[in-house]
């Protein structure tokens, strides 16, 4: 090491320009530096690519990463490619012990005669400790002092290269300098670059292409072969050859054959983030983005939100998600056959399985794209004609997931009055006679719906009018049924359960009406003047499914860091369900018995009043099927959301650039449709479950 060292320091003053800078630097000065130095070279994980694939754990989603790179086993790579690297950069690599003392020698002569920097004497583990210190640089002036052009940094490669040499065998060595090595075209590592220039892996390339990937390192741009001009490349592809035969490493043979050679190039982008899910599959971007958001929000991968991206980017792992390519396409059918994505009203579906919470599908009548300057205009007249709509192309996140505030659902929410009221203990045979309008106890602001002070709503239908039960109130939606039935619960215990079903409250109204102190007084909330997103709602149904077990929205099966281990947080699987109890399998059966109305499947144990809202859900499933429809005043928005043992899904149809724009009677069906086909497909050849019905204690 002291010998080493007082070589680095006696030449180390004549390889660098400007030279009179460094004049009275001599062997003293060399030894006094390399003290001042580290003499371990600290290794931080180089950057990896994240792989995203479907559920299949086959089928490729997407790509996340800064740097496009791939560890790989020496092993995992082709003997042409370790024999190229080193003929191109480092002939001597097997002979010197990390400072090649010849090399150092002739650069100094060199670099004397030509006045500069003509040669830099760096060895494969000098350049190696170069791109340790680069990836492990943790300030801008950190990664500036490990690839500037001084002495100081020449010398510190040095002291830590012998270092290197004598901890790690050079098979080790070439290993990670071939996973570290840039390539250009922003392939890192010889994984990355062996798919962007061949899409193949490194195992598989020739002799030519070992050459051509070997010559890059030197000048990634220099020697670009996907360029229209490749006598560079071809040049140095060339010069890499004759060094490989030089060294014995191929035949004169081999070597003439292969520099006869073309360049023959098979290029290839890797997808990276949502905006690059595959053309055939551009649907899944509103899925992948939904789990983009989700990963910002796990703990497990930082401290905040931007630092579990980063860490998304460059943490290696390898995430199967939860989306079922099957039921996904049945989805997406379902949606487009019944609203193009030329259409300013968004249709979109969103499927969970009961019990786990895991997202099966993400669907809806959009491209996922950035590009949108061909959009179509905005349907709210009053504005501007050069405002454009978030179709047919968007990435706003329409279904669920980050700021989107929702779509409010109607009726819909009749489903946590009816369960807060079960909940409660009141039984299904709570009887109430339902007038055409009703005047509640709820003080508003004077409006369409107010009786002096007094929160007033009517049905949507004369025929409603008389004497309900929860399961003909809830089955044909009457809304003065539901008032009175709020009224008796307490609206406060109707919000309280939203929440306790993942609910969130994004707009400030909504927030402000949610409020402890003002949740009693929100008697229109069990019509459904809030916002909800599908994922939302689609989990509402999920949950009483699953009997009252209530799960996160999931978008994830198993996720595992670039070790191959499970992520781990707090001593649980980052991927495993997050599930609670929010009511007894009691509230959910009753709530089932109710919901089983909408669909005409009809009620195990009362009268659901002659008919239902959505009775043609059960036509098209086949099988036992319950739910909730959802309109509001003047069809703004139309939903529905049915569920069987195995699977709920939750659709709308809505504009999302202008809640005003009233979907009309048309679209009031479409809904109910994609959600009982999409059932219906996803669960053909499923064994057909039967919903448990309820006993006397909430019956009667």
């Amino acid at each position: 090491m002291i010998r080493a060292g007082l070589i680095a320091g006696l030449v180390a003053a004549g390889l660098f320009y400007p030279f009179t800078a460094l004049a009275g630097m001599g062997v003293k000065a060399g030894a006094d530096a390399l003290e001042r130095m580290p003499e371990q070279l600290t290794e931080a994980p180089a950057a990896q690519t994240t792989y995203v694939y479907a559920k299949d754990g086959k089928t490729l989603l997407t790509m996340f990463y800064e740097e496009y790179r791939r560890q790989v086993a020496l092993k995992d790579m082709s003997p042409y490619i370790t024999q190229a690297i080193v003929a191109s950069e480092d002939t001597r690599f097997y002979e010197h012990h990390g400072v090649d003392a010849k090399g150092v020698a002739r650069a100094f002569v060199a670099n004397q005669q030509a006045g500069g920097v003509s040669q830099g004497a760096s060895t494969l583990t000098m350049q190696y400790v170069r791109m340790a210190l680069r990836d492990s640089a943790k300030t801008p002036r950190e990664a500036l002092e490990a690839t500037e052009q001084t002495a100081t940094r020449k010398l510190r490669e040095m002291r830590l290269a012998i270092e290197v040499e004598h901890r790690l065998s050079k098979q080790e060595i070439l290993e990670r300098y071939l996973n570290a090595a840039y390539f250009g075209h922003r392939a890192y590592g010889i994984h990355a670059a062996a798919g962007v220039f061949f899409s193949k892996a490194p195992k598989n390339l020739t002799l030519t292409e070992a050459a051509l990937l070997a010559g890059l390192v030197k000048a990634p741009s220099a020697y670009d072969p996907a360029t229209t001009d490749q006598d560079a490349a071809l040049q140095r592809r060339n010069y890499v050859i004759d060094q490989m035969l030089k060294m014995g490493s191929i035949t004169p043979a081999q070597a003439a054959s292969a520099k006869k050679a073309r360049i023959r190039l098979k290029l290839s982008t890797p997808p990276n983030d949502c905006v690059s899910v595959p053309a055939e599959h551009n649907d899944w971007g509103f899925f992948c983005d939904y789990l983009k958001n989700w990963w910002r929000e796990q703990p497990a991968f930082g401290e905040s939100a931007l630092e579990r991206e980063e860490n998304l980017r460059r943490g290696g792992y390898r995430v199967i998600t939860s989306i079922d390519p099957a039921i996904q396409a049945s989805a997406v059918e379902h949606v487009l056959d019944k609203e193009s994505k030329d259409s300013p009203f968004a249709h979109g579906e969103v499927v969970i399985q009961p019990g786990t919470g895991r997202v099966l599908s993400m669907a809806v009548n959009r491209t996922y794209s950035l590009h949108q300057e061909h959009n179509g205009k905005h349907s709210d007249r009053s504005q501007r004609d050069d405002i454009r709509g978030n179709y047919p192309n968007t990435v706003n996140p329409l279904l669920g997931g980050g700021d989107m505030a929702g779509y409010q659902a109607g009726s819909t929410f009749k489903i946590f009055t009816l369960l807060a009221a079960l909940d409660a203990g009141l039984p299904l045979r709570t009887s109430y006679y339902a007038p055409e309008r009703f005047v509640s106890k709820y003080i508003t602001e004077p409006g369409p719906a107010t009786c002096g002070k007094h929160w007033c709503p009517k049905n949507s239908s004369k025929s409603m009018t008389g004497q309900q039960s929860m399961w003909s109130g809830f089955g044909k939606s009457v809304n003065t049924y539901f008032v009175q039935l709020e009224q008796r619960v307490g609206a406060e215990k109707a919000v309280a359960m939203a929440e306790k079903l993942g609910l969130k409250w994004r707009t400030p109204i909504d927030k402000e009406l949610a409020r402890p102190a003002n949740a009693a007084g929100w008697g229109a909330f069990t019509l459904g003047v809030s916002d909800a997103t599908p994922v939302e709602i689609a989990n509402v149904f999920a949950t009483v499914a699953a009997e009252g077990t209530y799960c996160e929205a999931l978008p994830v099966l198993s996720i595992r860091d670039s070790t191959g281990k499970n992520a781990m947080y707090r001593g649980r699987f980052v991927a495993a369900p997050r599930c609670h109890r929010v009511f007894s399998p009691e509230v959910a059966r009753a709530a089932t018995d109710a919901a089983r109305c909408v669909t005409g499947y009809g009620s195990a144990r009362g009268g659901c009043g002659g008919w239902g809202t959505s009775e043609m859900v059960y036509g098209v499933v086949g099988r036992p099927v319950a739910g909730k429809s959802g309109t509001t005043d003047n069809n703004r928005t139309a939903w529905f959301s049915g569920f069987t043992p195995q699977l709920a899904a939750s659709a709308f149809v809505a504009d999302p650039d202008n809640p005003k724009h009233y979907v009309g009677n048309g679209r009031s069906t479409i809904s109910k449709y994609t959600v009982a086909q999409t059932l219906r497909d996803a669960l053909e050849g499923q064994p057909e479950l039967k919903f448990t019905p309820p006993s006397d204690k909430l019956v009667w």
